[in-house]
């Protein structure tokens, strides 16, 4: 499995230092761009405090599959310069379309086969660039449908379902108050409860709709949510499958969290720490690799959405 380094100049002409896997054999091959979550995330979807650990493995499974995977340190993270807390949402976005141009056009990539996996915040680039940047198919892990303040504001909700009794409505008025004073600022860096806080970031997720690029969706697409999914709403899944025009697949995976591994008991994000030490669960890999070598380089076409669940 071979690996090369591979830099890619963003619209600003920063430098977005990357991985290209390559499978084995001669090329050239239909390949993904890989988009992680929220925060300072190497290629890997790492940081210094918590280890998502999902670029190289997902990036395994997709060579093994004959698929090769480009993935990059977000700006301030890893061998990549800039200020991650100065970063919008928007310009995370930029930074994937122009990483999608310049897999594009490496020379042991099909052009004409190329796609997106995205996860998490990296899932809502994911469907703006197979809805507006010829993305050719798009992968959506625990990616939500609406906008991204109401999203916030059931995350909230959700994990305060989680808490001692006492502590279950503190949350959700917390984040409503986060939410009224990040809509105040006008920098990129705020701060709040003495922590900084990246607040333009916040601003342009508050007010992005992702429905509207998933109904301007011609490729197929593949989305994937925990049912124990704390952070996106499983039943996000519907709404994607309602609005994609293109051949949509969608699968609400027994036991699964918004990590990406499986936990059989009760969901918390204390139990994050553990289940990180745990690898990225192998059938939601699996799921992956097979879908993208059958779908990556056929041609956008509309048939009816199915739904399934990996079997537990």
């Amino acid at each position: 499995m071979p690996e090369i380094d591979m830099t890619v100049t963003a619209d600003d002409g920063t430098s977005l230092a990357g991985t290209l896997t390559l499978p084995a054999g001669p090329g050239p091959y239909p390949a993904v761009l890989l988009l992680h979550g929220s925060g300072p995330l190497d290629r890997d979807g790492n940081t210094r405090k918590a280890a998502m650990n999902l670029g190289r493995p997902l990036a395994e499974a997709l060579a093994a599959a004959g698929i090769a995977t480009l993935r990059y340190d977000r700006r301030g993270t890893g061998a990549t310069p800039g200020a991650w807390r100065a970063a919008g949402f928007v310009g995370n976005r930029q930074d994937a379309a122009a990483a999608l141009r310049a897999l594009r056009a490496h020379p042991a990539v099909l052009a004409e086969a190329v796609g997106v996996v995205g996860h998490s915040e990296g899932a809502t680039h994911a469907m703006a660039l197979a809805a507006h940047h010829g993305a050719r198919a798009a992968v959506l892990l625990a990616g939500y449908a609406g906008s991204g303040e109401d999203a916030l504001r059931r995350q909230a909700r959700s994990v305060a379902q989680t808490l001692p009794a006492p502590l279950r409505a503190l949350l959700p008025s917390l984040a409503g108050r986060l939410i009224a004073r990040i809509k105040k600022t006008r920098t990129d860096v705020a701060r709040v409860a003495g922590a900084p806080v990246n607040a333009r970031w916040m601003r342009e997720l508050f007010v992005h709709d992702s429905r509207d690029d998933l109904a301007a969706i011609r490729v197929p697409v593949l989305a994937v949510t925990g049912d124990k999914d704390l952070q996106v709403d499983p039943d996000d899944l519907d709404v994607v499958r309602r609005l994609v025009p293109g051949r949509t697949e969608v699968h609400r995976v027994p036991d699964l969290t918004h990590i990406l591994r499986r936990d059989p008991g009760r969901p918390t994000l204390a139990s994050y720490r553990r289940l990180l030490r745990e690898p990225v669960d192998p059938g939601v890999l699996a799921l992956v690799a097979g879908w993208l070598a059958r779908n990556l380089a056929a041609a956008p076409a509309r048939r009816p959405a199915t739904e399934r669940t990996i079997p537990s």
